[in-house]
């Protein structure tokens, strides 16, 4: 039943997953994959145990590439089960699950995660570091751009320092920082967008696995991501409105024009230039500017195309408002052949389903904003309760931790088009105390 070359799949119960199998999808929701690798050999017990209890009732295994049910069992495999039939995946299902984008097939054992020298705070504390780690981000990259503009070598060495803050904050409290650099004015978004794709990297180095070196080299990589935006002329870089087509092939140059700076400056490691010059590709060759696909793009400029698109989206631009974060990432899961899906389902546990900044409606009927993430719990935040659509009026804020024992209460949606109903959203996550007036 091996072939050489091609995939032999088998669709299985998910309990009958065996050690030395190779797990090429599970049947269901990606949020409940509890690993950010989609096909992988199981080879440890603990994998074992955990896809078992995932609560995914089926998957598919690749008997090419790792045992078949009857080795595994040790008996010959019966005749005609289904659990057993080698049975093709079907084209529709193909087409429409994340996994069945051109992927790697399986991916070197990562490093183990250097030790953690960072003391873990709370999000309300840490967000006072982040904030003054954004304003001085913001000087370091506007001072970057101006000197690329003037013609003078980018000193990605002089940045490090600041990756080095970043990557603190990250691990000391992963979401204060990605979530305060998502609030940016339409002047500051080009500079802060580099501050949050640095810290977004971080912490998906981090949800990788990754080590702190490599983690690092992530975080600088987001920060010159953009530097070819120096070049754009300014008119284009900000205009307010939809850009021609001569004015979006000019835009479009911005990768190898970074790449060429990056280069210049003698100063830029592999994952710098590499990320520069191909975060705007996609998984689907799709992308530009040399339409690269699959395993052609590298681990860091897929993380960075994730990054990149995520805080571009979110954040408010010169010619549209920012989406909420939860419908961000809910759209960036619908976009088939964009994203590495094993790593935005990992990008996704690094954020939560629901980010800090979104708007719920709870099935009490109440409006919330989540103020904070709990680990391992991506359906059950921390939110402040602010309105009560039954009453139709706002309530006094209230914060609720949906993962806490003997909490009646959940989230069923996301809130599309909150923000333009209430004003101030932000500071129910941001301040301890929040305003008693958000009716806009």
């Amino acid at each position: 039943m091996r072939r050489t070359g091609r995939q032999m799949l088998k669709k299985i119960p998910t309990r009958n997953l065996r050690l030395g199998m190779h797990l090429h999808r599970l049947e269901g929701s990606w949020m409940n994959h509890p690993f950010w690798r989609t096909r992988f050999v199981l080879e440890q017990a603990e994998d074992l145990k955990r896809l078992h209890e995932c609560g995914v009732a089926e998957c598919w295994i690749d008997v090419a590439l790792g045992v078949d049910v009857a080795e595994a069992d040790g008996v010959a495999a019966p005749a005609s089960p289904v659990a057993a039939a080698a049975e093709p995946l079907p084209q529709e299902a193909a087409a429409s699950a994340p996994e069945a984008r051109p992927l790697p097939q399986a991916r070197p054992p990562l490093p183990a995660p250097g030790p953690r020298r960072e003391t873990a705070t709370s999000f309300g504390e840490e967000l006072k570091e982040a904030a003054a780690i954004c304003k001085r981000g913001h000087e370091a990259v506007l001072r970057m751009f101006g000197e690329a503009r003037m013609g003078r070598a980018v000193d990605t060495e002089g940045c490090r320092a600041l990756v080095e803050d970043v990557a603190a904050s990250v691990a000391r409290n992963a979401g204060a920082l990605v979530s305060l650099a998502r609030l940016k004015t339409k002047d500051d978004y080009t500079y802060l967008h580099s501050v949050a794709v640095c810290a977004l990297m971080v912490a998906l180095g981090r949800q990788l696995e990754m080590d702190e070196a490599k983690c690092r080299e992530a975080g600088l990589a987001g920060l010159v991501h953009d530097v070819g935006k120096a070049l754009m002329p300014l008119e284009v870089l900000g205009k307010p409105g939809k850009l021609t087509d001569e004015e979006w092939r000019v835009m479009r140059s911005h990768p190898e024009r970074g790449h060429r700076l990056l280069l210049e400056s003698g100063t830029a490691g592999a994952a710098a230039l590499d990320v520069a010059l191909h975060h705007h590709e996609r998984i689907d060759g799709q992308g530009y500017p040399h339409k690269l696909a699959g395993d052609a793009i590298s681990e860091f400029a897929r993380m960075g195309a994730i990054c990149d698109v995520y805080d571009a989206i979110t954040s408010n631009r010169p010619y549209k408002a920012g989406w909420d974060p939860a419908e961000s990432v809910a759209k960036m899961a619908s976009w088939k052949g964009h994203f590495d899906a094993g790593m935005f389902a990992a990008f996704v546990h690094s954020l939560g389903i629901y980010p800090t900044g979104s708007v719920v409606r709870l099935e009490s009927g109440r409006l919330a904003v989540v103020a904070e993430q709990n680990p391992g719990a991506l359906l059950t935040p921390v939110v402040m309760v602010f309105y009560s659509t039954r009453a139709q009026m706002q309530v006094e804020p209230l914060r609720l931790d949906l993962s806490r024992q003997g909490c009646n209460d959940r989230i069923v949606a996301r809130e599309a088009g909150a923000a333009a109903q209430f004003r101030r959203l932000d500071e129910l996550w941001m301040n301890p105390a929040p305003a008693r007036s958000l009716a806009g």
